[in-house]
C-alpha cells in the first residue's frame, strides 16, 4: 500500500449547500474559479458530472497551459463529492480529493481533503495554498 499525506482546508460560505455543491459540477461556474487564478483564464472546461465521469480544465497562463484532470468517484448532492485529481505536466500520480459540505445556519461549511502520494510531499504547501485560493474565488462567485 502506498503511503499518503493529507492536505485539509475548510471554509464557511454564506450560501446554501446545494449552491456550493453545484458550483463544482456546473461548467459555466466552475470555469470561473476552479483551477484558475485571478490572472489566468480557463480555456477548456469539460465536466461530465456523474460517478465515473471525468473532468478536464485547462488554465491558460502566460507561461503555458496547465491541464487539470480527474474522475468522479462519488457524488452525493449536496453533501459529498469525491474525485481523482492530477496535473499531468507535473506528476503522473493522481490525488484523491474529498469535498464535504455541511449546513451551518443560513450557509454551510466546506471541508476539502486532498490525499496525495507521499512521493508528492513537495506539493503539500502549494496544494494547501491553491485550494485556499480557489475556495476564496468560489466564495466571490457565490456572492
Amino acid at each position: 500500500m502506498t503511503e499518503t499525506v493529507r492536505v485539509v482546508v475548510s471554509r464557511r460560505f454564506d450560501a446554501l449547500p446545494e449552491r456550493v455543491f453545484d458550483a463544482w459540477l456546473d461548467p459555466a461556474i466552475a470555469r470561473r474559479w476552479l483551477f484558475t487564478t485571478t490572472d489566468t483564464k480557463i480555456s477548456v472546461c469539460e465536466i461530465d458530472g456523474r460517478v465515473g465521469g471525468a473532468f478536464k480544465l485547462v488554465d491558460h497562463r502566460p507561461d503555458g497551459d496547465i491541464t487539470h484532470v480527474g474522475t468522479y468517484l462519488a457524488i452525493e448532492r449536496p453533501h459529498l463529492l469525491v474525485f481523482t485529481f492530477a496535473v499531468p505536466q507535473f506528476s503522473p500520480l493522481h490525488d484523491r480529493v474529498t469535498v464535504e459540505i455541511e449546513p451551518d445556519g443560513a450557509g454551510c461549511v466546506l471541508t476539502l481533503t486532498n490525499e496525495m502520494d507521499a512521493g508528492n510531499a513537495e506539493w503539500i504547501e502549494p496544494a494547501k495554498e491553491g485550494w485556499t485560493m480557489m475556495l476564496a474565488s468560489l466564495e466571490r462567485e457565490l456572492t
